[in-house]
C-alpha cells in the first residue's frame, strides 16, 4: 500500500478534515478564549456546585499569583497530587499561566512511588490533596519539595453538603474522613489563593513550544519516566479531538470526568478538549455508579470518555434502574481493548455511538480513532487522526515497511507526538527517530482501508482498568516479601476484556507465607491496582542465556495452566 495515499481518509466521518491548522497559541489562550466566548456558561460542576468560565478564569489568575508569590516561575515543575475536583482544574491552568510545568501524580500512590517521581523531576512546590499531604511532606530530604499546598476537597462542595459533613453522625464522619484530613506542616491552598490578588495581566505567558506537562509513563521499556509534552502537543490533540466529532456543539456539551485527570487520557479529554469546546465538565473524585447516575438525573452527559468497564457498569445499572442515558450522544473508549459486546450494550441503552481509539502518553495521548459514524469497525482501533501519519514496519528494521495484512510495529508522526523523555536522551533516541517517527512498541495489522488492529505488544507493560502497571515495579515489591526468592509479573486476560496483574513467584523452601500474605505485603509498596490479583507459586522462572527472566514465556506458561 502506498501510505502517501492515506486510504483511511475515505472512511472519515462527514466534515472531518484531513488536517488541522497549526496553532501558535498556548493552553492558557485556550482557557482565555473559552472565558471570552462562554463567560456565563458553567465550566465546572462538582456535586451541584457550579463555576462559570468567567469565574474559572478569575480563580486561575488568583491561583497563579499565589504560586508566583511562592517562587514559582517559568520552567519550574509543580507537582499536582489531586483527585478530580475544581481545585485540580484551577491549579493546572494556574501553573501553565506562569510558564511553569505541570507534573501530574496519582493521589493514591504509595510514598515509595511518589518519592521516585518527585525526586526525578525536582519540583519545589506541590499542590496536594490534604489526605496525601503528610506523605508528600515525608519525602522532604529525598526530593526537592519545599512547599506543600494542601487542598480540602470538601471546600468545593455545595454549602448544604458541607454543613452535613459536620453532623455528629457515623455516616457524616466517614464521608468527611474520605474527603479531607488535617495536614500539619502544609499551607492551605484555599487560604493562599483567597489572599492573592489576580496575576498582573502583563506577566509573561508561555509560548506554544514551551513544555506544559511532564506525564510519567513506562513508555516501551517499563521504567517510569516523564514524557515531555508541549503546549503545541496538547493543544493540537484537543483540536484533533474536536475535529473528530463534527456533531459537537460549542458551548452546549456536558462532558463527564469519570476518568482521572492525572491520567493522560482523562487530562486531554477533560482538561483541554472540554475547554476547547466550552463544555461543562462534571467532576467525579472517583468513579462510582451511584454518584454518576445521580448526576445523570441532575445534569445529563452528552459526551462521555471512559474505559470499557465503566461503560459496562453504567449501562447495566441504568437499564436495571430505569435511568435515561439517551443524552450521551458520543462516547470514546481508550486505554484498553473495547469488547464488541460492550459496544452493543452501551449503544442499545443510550442510542448513541461508542467508538474505540488508540494512543499513548507520548502522543498526548490520542493518535487513532474509529470514525464517529456507521463506518466504525468494532474490534479495531480505527484510523489515524487528522494531521497524523502512520507506518507499519519491521520491528527489527524500522526503515522497512510491512504490507497491509502483515504484522508490524506501529510508527506515528504528527503534531501531538512528544519531544522526548525528561533527562533521558538515550531512551528518547530509542523511540523517537530522527525524522519524527515515534516507535510505539505495539504490533499491529493494517487493512486496505487503513483500519488498524492491535495484535500484540513488544513492550511488556500491563494495562489493567486503563492504568499502566510496570512489571519491574511489581517484581521489586514482591522480592521484598520475606521468603520470596524471585518473581515475574505479567498481564493476564480477565473476564470482560483487559488484563489483570498476575505474579509467578519462587519461594524459599522454608517460606510459610501464603498467597494472601504476599498480596497483603505488596500493598505496603504498591497502589491497589498494581497489587497482583493472583500469585502463582512456581519452582523456577524461564530465563534467557544472560539470565533475564522471560516474562512472555511466563505468561504463556500461566495461560497453559
Amino acid at each position: 500500500m502506498d501510505l502517501s495515499e492515506r486510504p483511511w481518509l475515505r472512511n472519515y466521518a462527514p466534515d472531518v478534515p484531513a488536517t488541522i491548522p497549526t496553532s501558535e497559541e498556548s493552553l492558557v489562550d485556550l482557557l482565555r478564549e473559552a472565558a471570552d466566548r462562554f463567560s456565563s456558561h458553567d465550566a465546572l460542576d462538582f456535586y451541584g456546585t457550579t463555576t462559570s468560565y468567567a469565574d474559572l478564569a478569575d480563580q486561575v489568575r488568583r491561583a497563579a499569583e499565589a504560586l508566583r508569590r511562592l517562587g514559582v516561575g517559568r520552567g519550574d515543575r509543580v507537582a499536582l497530587v489531586l483527585p478530580n475536583c475544581p481545585q485540580h482544574v484551577v491549579a493546572f491552568y494556574a501553573v501553565l499561566r506562569l510558564g511553569a510545568v505541570v507534573v501530574e501524580h496519582n493521589p493514591l500512590y504509595t510514598e515509595q512511588e511518589l518519592t521516585h517521581q518527585l525526586a526525578d523531576h525536582g519540583a519545589r512546590v506541590a499542590v496536594v490533596w490534604d489526605r496525601m499531604a503528610p506523605l508528600v511532606l515525608r519525602t522532604a530530604g529525598a526530593t526537592a519539595v519545599e512547599t506543600v499546598l494542601a487542598v480540602d476537597l470538601s471546600r468545593a462542595l455545595p454549602r448544604l453538603k458541607r454543613w452535613a459533613l459536620r453532623l455528629p453522625l457515623p455516616a457524616a464522619r466517614a464521608t468527611r474522613a474520605a474527603m479531607t484530613a488535617p495536614a500539619p506542616g502544609a499551607l492551605s491552598w484555599e487560604r493562599q489563593v483567597a489572599a492573592a490578588g489576580p496575576l498582573a495581566a502583563d506577566h509573561p505567558a508561555p509560548g506554544p513550544d514551551d513544555t506544559a506537562l511532564l506525564q510519567y509513563t513506562g513508555g516501551t521499556t517499563g521504567t517510569p519516566k516523564g514524557a515531555i509534552l508541549t503546549h503545541r502537543n496538547l493543544r493540537a490533540n484537543a483540536a484533533q479531538g474536536r475535529a473528530w466529532v463534527p456533531g459537537l456543539r460549542d458551548g452546549a456539551e456536558t462532558v463527564y470526568a469519570v476518568l482521572p485527570l492525572f491520567h493522560a487520557y482523562g487530562l486531554t479529554l477533560c482538561l483541554t478538549f472540554s475547554v476547547s469546546i466550552g463544555a461543562t465538565l462534571v467532576l467525579f473524585p472517583r468513579f462510582d455508579v451511584d454518584q454518576t447516575l445521580a448526576a445523570v438525573r441532575r445534569r445529563p452527559p452528552t459526551f462521555l470518555p471512559a474505559v470499557p468497564p465503566i461503560y459496562e457498569k453504567l449501562a447495566t445499572a441504568a437499564r436495571e434502574r430505569g435511568v435515561d442515558l439517551s443524552s450521551a450522544r458520543y462516547a470514546i473508549s481508550g486505554a484498553m481493548a473495547l469488547p464488541p459486546a460492550t459496544v452493543r450494550l452501551w449503544e442499545s441503552v443510550t442510542g448513541g455511538l461508542l467508538v474505540e481509539g488508540y494512543g499513548m502518553t507520548e502522543t498526548s495521548p490520542v493518535a487513532l480513532g474509529n470514525p464517529v459514524s456507521p463506518a466504525r469497525r468494532p474490534g479495531t482501533v480505527g484510523v489515524p487522526f487528522p494531521s497524523t501519519e502512520i507506518r507499519i514496519v519491521d520491528p527489527e528494521e524500522p526503515t522497512r515497511d510491512r504490507a497491509p495484512g502483515e504484522r508490524g510495529e506501529l510508527l506515528i508522526r504528527g503534531p501531538q507526538v512528544f519531544t522526548g523523555y525528561w533527562r533521558r536522551p538515550e531512551e528518547t533516541a530509542a523511540v523517537l527517530l530522527p525524522d519524527g517517527w515515534l516507535r510505539t512498541g505495539d504490533i499491529v495489522v493494517i487493512d486496505d482501508d487503513g483500519f488498524v488492529t492491535v495484535v500484540d505488544r513488544i513492550k511488556e507493560l500491563i494495562i489493567t482498568g486503563g492504568f499502566n502497571v510496570y512489571p519491574s515495579e511489581v517484581e521489586e515489591a514482591l522480592r521484598r516479601v520475606p521468603g520470596v526468592l524471585d518473581a515475574a509479573a505479567v498481564g493476564m486476560p480477565c473476564a470482560g476484556g483487559g488484563e489483570e496483574v498476575v505474579a509467578a513467584v519462587v519461594l524459599h523452601r522454608d517460606c510459610t507465607t501464603d498467597e494472601a500474605g504476599i498480596r497483603t505485603a505488596c500493598r505496603t509498596h504498591l497502589t491497589g491496582y498494581k497489587v497482583p490479583r493472583r500469585v502463582v507459586v512456581v519452582t523456577d522462572l524461564p530465563r534467557s542465556q544472560i539470565g533475564k527472566v522471560l516474562r512472555r514465556e511466563v505468561r504463556d506458561r500461566l495461560l497453559a495452566g
